[in-house]
């Protein structure tokens, strides 16, 4: 009886010795300036195609698919992902610039295939140094794999306001229910469509971008986690927002909006980039652990 207290303290003890052990290396992945500089290019390149994506998202939805429940699921996404006044803000110019220019978005395609490469070529540089892969892929490879992920992660989006249009519909004419029923509805359906489209889209990035192959089932875990972990992040967000807002309007003035995409665009992709260094040192572990006899030159 006396000494069971201390070794249940030590039980806890290793415990949290082993968790920093795990993530010691990961923090001094993010200490490095090459990490740093893929981020805030991948934030960068996610402001230039943040807006020409949504207005080619709205185009399809109430030009092609006259589908204005689906549309309505894009708006509700903005008011998920932005606090406040940034949400409506964004939503009321997206509304005028979708009226004003009619249905033919040739210029917004263009942008948006142009800009959304440069977020995954940074990607696929990090991605290839946290596998110690040497050599990036050409340009047109890695333009062409970039143009494929866009239209894949482009058409998990989509997805995702598919099925909450559907539910919307489902909903309204089967159960009769009002706007004030379906305000606190419609977000849980949502993310019930929302998370796992960005859980399948990390799966993609981490497992297609890559200059090399990688193990499949051992990357399938790590974005789940990314995901939720970038979920949690976005709560984060509404919860700070107050303090960051009144922050950023002292310094930047009307530039604050896009300040604060960058800012935690920039977060959210090094937690992405720390679920791939985490994934590789793993793996790597594992392969060293299964092969105890071979030996390393002196």
């Amino acid at each position: 009886m006396v000494d069971s207290g201390p070794e249940f303290s030590i039980g806890e003890e290793s415990g949290l010795v082993r968790l920093v052990r795990l993530c010691r290396p990961t923090v001094r992945y993010w200490l490095e300036t090459e990490v740093h500089v893929y981020a805030l290019s991948v934030a960068a390149s996610v402001l230039l195609s943040f807006f020409p994506f949504l207005i080619v998202m709205v185009s399809l939805c109430t030009y092609v698919f006259h589908w204005p429940a689906m549309a309505s699921a894009i708006y509700l996404s903005l008011n998920d992902y932005f606090p406040d006044e940034i949400g409506r803000f964004i939503a009321r110019n997206l509304k005028v610039v979708v009226q004003s220019r009619g249905p033919m978005q040739f210029a917004s395609i263009f942008l948006l295939l142009f800009t959304a490469n440069g977020v995954f070529e940074p990607f696929e540089v990090a991605l290839n140094r946290v596998w110690g892969v040497r050599t990036n892929r050409s340009f047109l490879k890695n333009q062409i794999v970039s143009l494929g992920l866009i239209f894949l992660c482009g058409g998990l989006s989509l997805l995702s306001f598919v099925l909450t249009a559907v539910n919307q519909d489902f909903l309204t004419k089967n159960f009769a229910m009002e706007a004030d029923s379906l305000k606190w509805i419609l977000p849980v359906l949502f993310k019930l469509a929302a998370i796992p489209a960005s859980i399948l889209g990390l799966f993609l990035m981490y497992w297609l971008l890559p200059n090399r192959s990688v193990p499949v089932r051992k990357m399938l875990p790590v974005a789940v986690a990314i995901g939720l972990a970038l979920e949690l992040l976005k709560y984060i967000n509404l919860l700070t927002w107050p303090l960051l807002k009144a922050k950023l309007q002292k310094e930047y003035g009307p530039f604050y909006i896009s300040v604060s995409i960058v800012l935690w665009t920039f977060v959210a992709a090094m937690v992405v980039l720390a679920g791939a260094e985490w994934s590789a040192r793993e793996i790597t572990v594992a392969r060293q652990d299964a092969s105890p006899d071979l030996e390393q030159t002196p």
